[in-house]
C-alpha cells in the first residue's frame, strides 16, 4: 500500500507542474481542406535537380514535402495518401545523365584541374524510366509537375508528343492522353482526384528558356507561334496577353472542385548561380603590359575600352553579334566553356559568344515579363480568395543568406546549400526551405498550424564520400 501512495503522489506533484510544461499542441486546418491534396507545375514541381530528373529528385520534391506536413493534421482534413508521383525507376538521370562533382582538367595549363560538376559516368537510360504505368487508386497522381512546360503550353494539342519528338519526354511518359493539351490533362487528373487543396507553381519556364539560350529567342513580348495556333518557340517569351489566358485556364480547372489552393509566383531566374558564377568582370590581369596589349589589340573599336591591372569586363558579343565589353550587371551564363576563356582567348581577343551572354536589353525583357507575370498571379489569388506566395521576394534573401537552424543558406554555386549542380534548381534542402515558405503563407492566409520543415536533414550538393 505505501508504495502505492507514493507513486500516486509523484502523480499529483508532476499534474500540478503541467502549466509550466511547453506542451506541443496538434497542427489544424485552418479553413482549408488539405486532405486531397494536387500539385500543379514545372520542373521545380517535379523535384527536377543537378540538371535532371532523378527519383531521389521526386521523393523530396517540395509537394512531397508540403504532403507530409499536411499529414500531420488530424481529422477529416488533414492530408490522406497515397500521394502518388510518376516515379522513375532510376537515380542516374532521365532523359540523360544528371550532374555529380568530379575532377577537371584544363586543357592548357598542366596540371591544373577542380571539383566540378561532370555528367553521371558510364551513364545508361533505364528503359523502364520512359513510360510511368502506376495504377494505383484508379490511375491517380498527386504531382503533374512537368519540366519544361510554359503556361503557353496549356492550350497545346499533342503537348506531349510535339515535347517528346524534340526529345522532351517529361509529359509523355505519364499523361493519360498525349494527343489532348495540358490543360485536358489537368482537368482528367482533377475529376479523378477531386482536390480539396492545390498548390499551382507556373511561369517561370516562361522567361527562364529565354534567359539559358541567352537572349537567342524573341524576348520582346510580341513572339508569334512557330505552330500555330498555340506552339510558341522553345526560346521566346511568352505575350503577356498569352500568359494571362492560359494562367486563368488552369487555375480556373484547378478550383473547379471548390479546392483551395496556394498560387506560387516567379521568381527572378537570373538572380540564381547559373546566370550569377561566372563575373561579367572575370578578366583578370596581373601585369601592365597585358592591360596595354588588349588595348591595343581593340584600338580601332569604337566601343569605349577599359583594360587596367585587376578586374576587368570580358569582351562580348551583344545580340547584334557586335564585339563589346561587357557592362556592368550584364550576366555571363553558368555554361560558357571554362576552356574556352582559359585557353581560347574568349573574353579577351575572341569576345565571348551571345548564346552565353545576357545583355542589358535582354535583361530587361526578362525581368519586365518577371514582373507583368507576378502582377496577374497575384490578381488571380485575389480574385479567387487563394493564398499567393511570394517566393520571388523569399528567394532574393538568399543573396545575402538564410539560416535555418544555424545553417547559413545562400545562392553561392555548388557551396551554397540550396541551389543544385545545374546552378538553376534546387537541392533537397533547398526544395524543403522553399516548402516551409509556401507553408509559412497557407497558414497566415488560411489560419492553419501547419509545423514547418527540417531543412537540415536533407541533402544539399553532394560531395564525394560526402553528402
Amino acid at each position: 500500500m505505501r508504495r502505492i501512495y507514493i507513486i500516486g503522489a509523484m502523480a499529483v506533484l508532476f499534474a500540478g507542474c503541467k502549466p509550466s510544461v511547453n506542451i506541443t499542441k496538434a497542427p489544424i486546418a485552418g479553413s482549408a481542406d488539405f486532405s486531397n491534396y494536387l500539385a500543379i507545375g514545372n520542373s521545380l514541381t517535379a523535384g527536377y535537380t543537378d540538371g535532371s530528373l532523378t527519383v531521389s529528385g521526386q521523393l523530396n520534391s517540395y509537394p512531397e514535402r508540403l504532403f507530409e506536413q499536411f499529414s500531420l493534421i488530424q481529422g477529416s482534413r488533414g492530408a490522406k495518401g497515397p500521394f502518388l508521383q510518376p516515379l522513375l525507376n532510376s537515380d542516374n538521370g532521365y532523359p540523360g545523365p544528371k550532374f555529380i562533382l568530379g575532377i577537371t582538367h584544363s586543357a592548357c595549363i598542366p596540371g591544373d584541374s577542380s571539383l566540378s560538376p561532370i555528367p553521371f559516368p558510364n551513364y545508361v537510360q533505364d528503359p523502364t524510366d520512359a513510360t510511368y504505368t502506376g495504377t494505383t487508386n484508379n490511375f491517380q497522381l498527386n504531382n503533374i509537375g512537368v519540366p519544361g512546360i510554359k503556361v503557353a503550353d496549356y492550350r497545346v494539342a499533342g503537348y506531349a508528343l510535339i515535347t517528346q519528338a524534340a526529345g522532351v519526354p517529361y509529359a509523355a511518359r505519364f499523361y493519360h492522353d498525349p494527343t489532348t493539351t495540358p490543360l485536358d490533362e489537368l482537368k482528367y487528373r482533377v475529376n479523378n482526384l477531386y482536390p480539396t487543396f492545390f498548390t499551382l507553381w507556373l511561369g517561370a519556364n516562361d522567361v527562364l528558356a529565354y534567359a539559358t539560350a541567352g537572349g537567342q529567342g524573341d524576348g520582346t513580348g510580341n513572339a508569334t507561334p512557330v505552330l500555330p495556333p498555340y506552339f510558341y518557340g522553345p526560346n521566346d517569351i511568352t505575350p503577356l496577353a498569352v500568359f494571362d489566358t492560359c494562367y486563368d485556364l488552369a487555375l480556373n480547372a484547378a478550383i473547379a472542385t471548390g479546392a483551395s489552393g496556394a498560387l506560387i509566383n516567379i521568381p527572378d531566374v537570373t538572380s540564381v548561380p547559373f546566370f550569377t558564377t561566372v563575373p561579367a568582370n572575370g578578366l583578370t590581369l596581373t601585369r601592365q603590359g597585358q592591360a596595354d596589349t588588349l588595348q591595343a589589340y581593340w584600338g580601332a573599336a569604337t566601343w569605349n575600352k577599359v583594360f587596367q591591372v585587376g578586374a576587368n569586363y570580358f569582351i562580348i558579343e551583344d545580340n547584334k553579334g557586335n564585339p563589346r565589353q561587357a557592362v556592368p550587371g550584364e550576366l555571363i551564363l553558368l555554361t560558357v566553356p571554362q576552356d574556352s576563356l582559359t585557353c581560347a582567348g574568349w573574353g579577351t581577343t575572341k569576345p565571348i559568344p551571345a548564346k552565353y551572354v545576357l545583355t542589358t536589353d535582354e535583361l530587361q525583357f526578362i525581368r519586365n515579363m518577371t514582373a507583368n507575370y507576378n502582377a496577374y498571379i497575384k490578381f488571380e489569388a485575389q480574385l479567387h480568395h487563394l493564398a499567393y506566395v511570394d517566393i520571388n521576394a523569399y528567394l532574393g534573401t538568399l543573396s545575402s543568406g538564410i539560416v535555418f537552424n544555424g545553417v547559413n543558406y545562400t545562392s553561392q554555386f555548388v557551396t551554397g546549400g540550396a541551389f543544385s549542380l545545374d546552378g538553376i534548381h534546387p537541392t533537397q534542402r533547398g526544395y524543403a526551405l522553399i516548402a516551409n515558405q509556401i507553408i509559412t503563407t497557407i497558414n497566415s492566409f488560411y489560419g492553419s498550424t501547419i509545423p514547418s520543415i527540417d531543412a537540415n536533414k536533407y541533402h544539399g550538393v553532394n560531395f564525394p564520400n560526402g553528402n
